[in-house]
């Protein structure tokens, strides 16, 4: 393969990475501790135990993974490598 097929794979592959990204990002809820946090009020239950497992803990853990792999691609199309 030629190194400018390379380069639009990667180019491709880039957006659709960023797309996904920030709808994930616009899709995430923000956090509803406010000032409860700092009264010392917030209690732990059973959701916030397990919110790794929830929808919410899924989207963090995909924004986490997709957020990795902009930054390397970036770099990667940034050297100009291909």
């Amino acid at each position: 393969m030629s190194s400018t097929v390379i380069g639009y794979i990667f180019a491709g592959v880039y957006t659709v990475i960023s797309l996904i990204l920030v709808t994930i990002i616009l899709m995430q809820q923000g956090k509803p501790q406010g000032l409860g946090a700092i009264t010392g009020s917030a209690v732990e239950t059973y959701w916030t135990k397990n919110k790794g497992r929830s929808k919410e803990g899924m989207q963090r853990k995909i924004t986490v993974v997709l957020s990795v792999l902009f930054f390397i691609l970036s770099l990667l199309i940034d050297m100009k490598l291909f």
